[in-house]
């Protein structure tokens, strides 16, 4: 892709901003280094912290994808005590990209001792038949020794704790500062 240049002056899109004779900063990024740059004049961020939000609603991926979503989401389910399931679909993650055999092994153990087994730690709701079979797979593990688990587990979060995140004054009270904020941002005499 061909490096195209583009101006990066969040700021000073708002005309008020301008009109406040701030001082204007330029910088001279490429499309292929910054994925989010527009051409000229533009804003380099194509969604503002209040649209970003807002997106978190449109699917679990999304949310999960974004730090500060996944943050959000995590303190959620934290109020609820089921954080569990969060931190067990992001070891899973992790496990996923293990290359070493010896790594699979010992972070498949660890996933196992934190999640799995009876009375784990942070002990995962999964069926007995998914349980069992992670169980007798554990003395060889292989990169998706945990998928079944991994897959109910997303699904719970998808069907009953995120709808209900959704709904939270966590999530409502993100929104709205984010809104206050953004205006802020716009009209400072807010």
């Amino acid at each position: 892709m061909a490096s195209q240049e583009t101006l990066c002056s969040q700021d000073l899109v708002d005309q008020g901003r301008k009109e406040n004779q701030l001082p204007v900063i330029e910088e001279k990024i490429t499309e292929e280094k910054d994925h989010n740059a527009m051409v000229k004049g533009r804003c380099c961020f194509h969604r503002s912290p209040t649209t970003e939000t807002v997106a978190w609603s449109e699917n679990m991926d999304t949310l999960l994808t974004n730090q500060a979503g996944l943050d959000a989401f995590r303190t959620f389910l934290k109020s609820e005590f089921s954080e569990e399931n969060v931190e067990f679909w992001l070891a899973c993650e992790d496990f996923k990209k293990t290359e070493s055999a010896e790594k699979i092994a010992s972070k498949a153990r660890m996933i196992y001792s934190e999640f799995i087994e009876a009375d784990a730690p942070k002990e995962i709701n999964i069926d007995f038949s998914t349980r069992d079979l992670i169980s007798k797979n554990i003395a060889e593990p292989t990169l998706k020794c945990f998928d079944e688990a991994q897959k109910l587990i997303y699904s719970l979060m998808a069907n009953d704790s995120f709808p209900r995140f959704l709904k939270s004054e966590i999530y409502k009270k993100l929104v709205n500062s984010k809104e206050i904020g953004n205006h802020k941002k716009w009209l400072p005499f807010l």
